[in-house]
């Protein structure tokens, strides 16, 4: 492919990255204004953003290292998916640590946590320096190698000068893309919206571009995987990659899967995404399984893109490492190639933007600043001008970093794989883990401990990893293979006589062994400070605490209000210094005119400034200006011991509230449904006068017509006392409700049980009403295809019941074209009884209500002629006999009641 073409696409990939960045930005500005959710507080573009971890290596490399060592290369995956489960429990207390204390890197957490040490900040740097360039290195090879595979070159010789070599430039790119958006704010705490927007968009990038390739190799230029695997069988350097074979021993499985757990939280770029940029703790809930599905899905295809180019390329000596470009590359498909080529440089160039970016901040914060405001002399320099140098110093420290790993991929790492130069900055980070997991479980930890374990810790890491890659170029091959000064017990590879294990593997065991016996060792030997015992409660028990920075401030001096205000000017600005003076102010109730400041608003300011300089600078600058008392742990334990009370109580009190809160809800709420009840009492008591005035009125102007006229006729005055009888009938069947209803109420009903057929009892009830369905042309048709089923009940309430709810049908069907069926059903233990028309229908809201005692169905079409209470009492009835019953019903597509009866067991 055409050099000048990929050069185009390479720019216009990287100018996508550039406006989509800008957009997030100008959309975060916009949205800050509207008061509206960021791009940043979603829990898949925060999953996406951890995919970061997901580089170069994993692009090219696993493809190479599965086509050497096999299942080998699934290691570094695996640890991170076991670790997962445990976010919850260890990240989301990082999370809340460095929220609290607004720590903006790994060097500022152990900084802050082992007294505010700015020795440790130091070392902590320069160890992630040491141990990150090779990383950035590889990132930058792995760009140059698949830019030369995709152009036509055989191999990705270097340029006879960085002037005419690409690699440099697009180190210069990605080092404008880090400064224009890794560095525009100087609080290393505010989220960089538009740099993890596009970092999450290269995570799909990617993805989309590796499965593609992998989907290409496994199903187009073979026939699926069990075609690949079976070929690869064949073969028996294949087959044995799928095994723990001599060449890849179990052993370096578990070192490999060891480092990848401290890795995918510790490395600075994946401490910047998962923490510093973290927007909700609950984000994790969705991360800890969509992290490893993203896992899953980008190592999918590795080994039968690795076994494929294998079986393709034979023994051709092509690097295993560019398969990925290589197999579309060489089988024309050079738009797929050219899809692969973005991928990997997706997978580069994100890890260096952000790697670098947590670097810069670690270098200014803990290295720079620190030195910078222990001089007054220098702080009266720049005055009012602090915060731009800060930015400055930022923005050479990602220019500079770029061009050493550029340096050192020149002339080191291009003679090593991507993996092996990785594992060795895996190595590094892992130096970290038992500081920082002491730091967060072990109230004893010291800043002795962790300094000891650091320095002893990282000098084996960099005797036994970093010394031999410096062989021949820098030192004599003697050092390997006899050891300094002939002492082979020293050999870096072979330290105090080990040599059964691999270089990474052997690293690791000294290194992790020395560097966890000397933490412990340095913390029980000595004491720690007042502050590191502050520290070291403020972290481990860091959920106790609800805003330790003010309620839990440990100092004891004298600083006037004035001094913290000009010393948060002088980084913030007069405005923003002042919002935020007032909004501590309100919060705590001060008077914003107090002469000198309270240890809450010292340690407030102190935590303000970290968030732009670091912990170490912050300690430095406060005390440059305030005279501190000295403070004992004694004080320090009663201090925290007082907040703690306070807080309890004020955890108590809000439990009350809550409790008071959830009870004047359960009032409101009861005293609602007490109106309701009222409401449908005072409408029931309407519908009860109604209907029993209609039968008297019609009662006495039948019986005064008859009364009055002697003459009346035969026929008439039968017809006459005929209706007399069905008013006051009709009056006696309403009184009787009434009184049911109220021996319901007051449970004074008492059931006549007798083993009966439900059959039987249906087929009378159904007869009762026949003259009243026959007056509406209403059909109605029992079905029954079941046994004669006995039950234990009251015949006379059951007739009750079936004779309410078939009236009720035929009062609501249409005359003439109504039609009711009445179903006999036995399941199991239980007969089911369902009484089926084809009448105006019931709303489903009102399905619960209108088994109520009070309630009536408003409306014309549905408005009952009688009482009401038939429902209410045909309920009370069949609870009474163990029943239920319910309604299925649309407005207009007819109702069904249906109740359920246990069957009699004698």
């Amino acid at each position: 492919m055409n050099s000048l073409t990929i050069v185009v696409c390479s720019l216009l990939y990287l100018g996508l990255l550039f406006g989509i960045a800008f957009w997030a930005e100008r959309r975060e500005r916009t949205l800050v204004a509207r008061q509206k959710q960021s791009l940043l507080n979603n829990p898949y573009i925060y999953a996406l953003s951890l995919a970061v971890y997901c580089t170069a290596w994993t692009f090219y490399g696993s493809v190479g290292q599965a086509a050497t060592q096999g299942i080998n290369f699934l290691s570094v995956y695996i640890g991170p998916t076991l670790a997962a489960p445990l976010w919850w429990i260890v990240l989301r207390k990082i999370i809340r640590i460095c929220k609290i204390h607004r720590i903006t890197s790994i060097a500022d957490f152990i900084s802050a946590r082992y007294g505010k040490n700015r020795g440790l900040g130091i070392l902590v740097t320069v160890i992630c320096v040491a141990g990150i360039i090779p990383y950035i290195s590889i990132q930058l090879k792995a760009t140059a190698v698949s830019f030369a595979l995709l152009s036509g070159q055989s191999s990705a010789t270097h340029a006879p000068s960085f002037l005419t070599d690409q690699a440099f430039y697009m180190t210069l790119l990605l080092g404008a893309f880090t400064i224009l958006f890794g560095t525009r704010k100087l609080e290393a705490t505010e989220r960089h919206e538009g740099l993890v927007t596009a970092i999450a968009f290269e995570s799909l990038v990617k993805l989309i571009a590796f499965l593609s390739v992998g989907l290409y190799v496994t199903f187009g230029l073979f026939d699926g995987p069990g075609d690949i695997f079976e070929r690869a069988s064949q073969q028996p350097a294949l087959q044995a990659s799928l095994t723990f074979g001599p060449g890849h021993s179990s052993a370096d499985w578990f070192w490999y899967t060891l480092l990848s757990i401290p890795a995918i939280l510790f490395l600075p770029r994946q401490f910047q995404v998962a923490v510093v940029e973290n927007v909700e703790e609950r984000h994790l809930n969705k991360a800890m399984w969509l992290f490893p599905l993203y896992l899953f899905l980008i190592t999918l295809f590795v080994l039968p893109v690795a076994f494929g180019g294998k079986l393709w390329f034979g023994n051709t000596g092509l690097d295993a490492d560019g398969y990925v470009l290589s197999l579309p590359l060489m089988t024309g498909q050079k738009g797929l190639a050219l899809l692969a080529y973005i991928g990997g440089l997706s997978a580069a160039t994100s890890m260096i933007i952000v790697e670098t970016t947590a670097l810069s901040v670690m270098i200014s914060n803990n290295v720079v600043m620190p030195w910078l405001v222990s001089r007054p002399a220098w702080q009266l320099k720049l005055g009012n001008q602090s915060s731009r140098f800060v930015v400055y110093t930022r923005r050479l420290a990602i220019l500079t970093l770029l061009l050493i790993s550029y340096g050192y991929y020149r002339d080191v790492s291009d003679r090593f794989s991507l993996v092996s130069v990785g594992m060795i900055s895996f190595a590094a980070v892992a130096q970290f883990s038992p500081a920082i997991i002491g730091g967060i479980c072990w109230k004893n930890g010291a800043q002795a401990g962790a300094r000891l374990g650091l320095i002893v810790g990282t000098a084996i890491w960099f005797y036994t990893l970093i010394v031999p890659t410096l062989i021949p170029v820098l030192l004599p091959e003697s050092l390997l293979t006899d050891g300094p000064f002939g002492l082979s017990f020293l050999k870096p590879q072979a330290l105090f006589g080990l040599n059964s294990l691999t270089p990474i593997a052997h690293s690791v065991f000294w290194s992790l062994f020395f560097n966890v016996g000397c933490y412990v060792w340095g913390s029980i030997n000595r004491p720690q400070t007042a502050l590191d015992h502050n520290q070291a409660i403020l972290f481990v028990d860091v959920f106790q605490f609800n805003r330790p920075s003010e309620n839990t401030a440990i100092w004891k001096g004298k600083v006037s209000v004035d001094a913290l205000r000009k010393l948060l000017i002088t980084f913030f600005g007069p405005e923003q210094s002042q919002q935020t003076l007032e909004r501590f102010a309100r919060r705590n109730r001060l008077i914003d005119r107090q002469s000198y400041a309270d240890p809450g608003l010292v340690t407030f300011t102190e935590t303000m400034l970290a968030g732009a300089i670091g912990t170490a600078s912050a300690r430095i600058l406060v005390s440059s200006i305030a005279k501190e008392d000295p403070i004992t742990v004694d004080e320090i334990i009663r201090i925290l011991k007082t907040s703690q009370e306070l807080m309890t109580v004020n955890k108590e009190l809000e439990r009350k509230s809550n409790e008071l809160q959830q009870l004047t809800q359960q009032l409101s709420e009861t005293n609602e449904r007490l109106k309701q009840m009222d409401q449908q009492k005072d409408e029931f008591l309407s519908t009860i006068t109604h209907e029993i005035r209609t039968p008297i009125t019609s009662i006495r102007a039948l019986t005064e017509i008859l009364h009055d006229n002697d003459d009346v006729d035969t026929a008439t005055r039968q017809q006459f006392l005929g209706t007399v009888i069905k008013e006051s009938e009709r009056l006696t069947r309403l009184i009787n409700q009434v009184l049911d209803l109220e021996r319901f109420e007051s449970g004074r009903m008492r059931l006549h049980l007798e083993p009966l057929l439900l059959r039987d009892v249906i087929k009378d009830a159904v007869e009762a009403t026949a003259q009243l369905a026959s007056e509406k042309y209403v059909t109605v048709q029992f079905l029954a295809n079941c046994p004669p089923t006995p039950v234990v009940a009251d015949r006379d309430r059951l007739m009750q019941v079936l004779i309410n709810l078939l009236s009720n049908a035929i009062k609501f069907c249409e005359p003439e074209k109504g039609h009711i069926i009445v179903r006999l059903i036995v399941e199991g233990a239980t007969c089911k009884v369902s009484v089926c028309d084809n009448g105006a229908g019931i709303d489903p809201a009102l399905h619960s209500l209108i088994f109520e005692k009070f309630y009536q169905v408003q409306g014309d079409h549905r408005k009952p002629k009688g009482s009401g209470l038939g429902l209410a009492i045909t309920k009370k009835i069949i609870e009474l006999h163990n029943g239920s019953i319910d309604v299925d019903s649309q407005p207009g597509h007819g109702s069904v009641f249906t109740f359920q009866l246990p069957l009699s067991t004698g």
